[in-house]
């Protein structure tokens, strides 16, 4: 209960540190330019780096809050969407873009699934086709004079003396 209610002041500390931010930049007059579609627009490319496959635009901590804040005081600066999402990998990692900026391990990141179910695929194939071989030549081949059961051709064998 005591962490919970930590947790709830610290939530409420981050709001009003964000809302008193807003009001001083917006009596600087520099909010204009910036929308929230614009933020949204960049938000929506990038994933929260603490949650699980959540873009920033639909994240609802407070962390994602505050990076969505830094998205809109980066654009107010002049920065461009790709300058803002190049500093997001360099602080946080590829994991905050999904596939990695880096074009040959984006290649690498995207292909590799392919050719592993390829791989798998192929193997499967080549043991289902090896394995009807093996059967169709059993089937074929049978010996003369054989039963088909080997214990009992070796035992017909010991009787026999041969």
């Amino acid at each position: 209960m005591r962490h919970l209610m930590k947790s709830f002041q610290v939530l409420i500390a981050l709001i009003v540190v964000v809302l008193i931010a807003q009001t001083v930049v917006a009596q600087d007059g520099t909010t204009g330019a910036v929308t929230d579609d614009m933020v949204n627009a960049i938000a929506a490319k990038l994933y929260c780096p603490v949650c699980e496959n959540i873009t920033l635009d639909t994240c609802g901590t407070a962390a994602c809050a505050d990076w969505r804040y830094e998205v809109r005081l980066q654009l107010e600066q002049g920065m461009t969407e790709e300058q803002i999402i190049e500093d997001f990998v360099r602080r946080f990692g590829d994991r905050v873009v999904g596939t990695p900026l880096d074009p040959a391990l984006r290649a690498l990141s995207l292909v590799t699934p392919w050719l592993i179910i390829a791989g798998v695929l192929i193997v499967t194939a080549y043991v289902i086709t090896r394995r009807n071989a093996a059967t169709a030549a059993q089937a074929a081949a049978p010996e003369t004079g054989s039963t088909g059961n080997r214990y009992q051709d070796m035992f017909e064998q010991d009787i026999s003396g041969s």
